[in-house]
This record gives structure tokens, sequence and C-alpha cells, in this order.
């Protein structure tokens, strides 16, 4: 600690370090530092951690979104597949609106 009391912040020259970062190893003021995961740290590094941070968790968000979308391409061209081939399958006569004519009803007078 006395050792930062022999510097000068580094954004105000005027005034007497308190703490040293870990990260960038420079001296800064109370107003400059502080606490972050059990560690006094400065705004400027901490700014870069949770970038750091925020474009990580960034690209497996878009990796996740990318292959929901795609797995629901495959989960709706297999369902329009499977009606394709059913209505394939289907007789003629049903496509045509023949096949309600030679039902029962036919045989009423």
């Amino acid at each position: 600690m006395s050792e930062a009391l022999a510097h000068r912040c580094n954004h105000h020259p005027v005034r007497e370090a308190v703490a040293r970062c870990p990260s960038c190893r420079q001296f800064f003021c109370r107003e400059c530092i502080t606490e972050h995961d059990d560690a006094v740290i400065c705004t400027t590094c901490l700014r870069q951690e949770t970038r750091d941070q925020g474009a990580k968790r960034w690209s497996v968000a878009v990796l996740f979104r990318f292959g929901t979308a795609m797995l629901g391409l495959v989960v709706g061209w297999y369902f329009f597949f499977g009606l394709g081939k059913i209505l394939v399958s289907m007789p003629s006569k049903f496509h045509e609106g023949t096949i309600w004519k030679a039902t029962v009803w036919d045989d009423e007078p």
C-alpha cells in the first residue's frame, strides 16, 4: 500500500493513488477503481473484461439461433414431405372429387 501512496492516479495527476490495477499494472485513485470478483480493478480493464465476455456469449447465441433455425427448416421440410407423400398415395378419385359419389348415399332413390 505504501508503494501506491508514492504514485499519482493515472487519470487524475493531482490525486494520490490508492491501488494498483492487477491487469494493466497502473496506479489509480479511489474514483478510478472498482471491486469486481473480489479484486480491485480499474474501470478501463473492467470494461475490457466485460466486453470480451459479452462477445463470447454473443457468438454462442448466434450459433444457437442458427442451429435452431436450421432445425426448424428440417422439421418443416419433413412435415411437408410427409404431407405430400400422403396426398400422392391417395386414389385419383379423391383428387377429382368423385370418391364421394361412390358411397352409400348413391343407393338412395
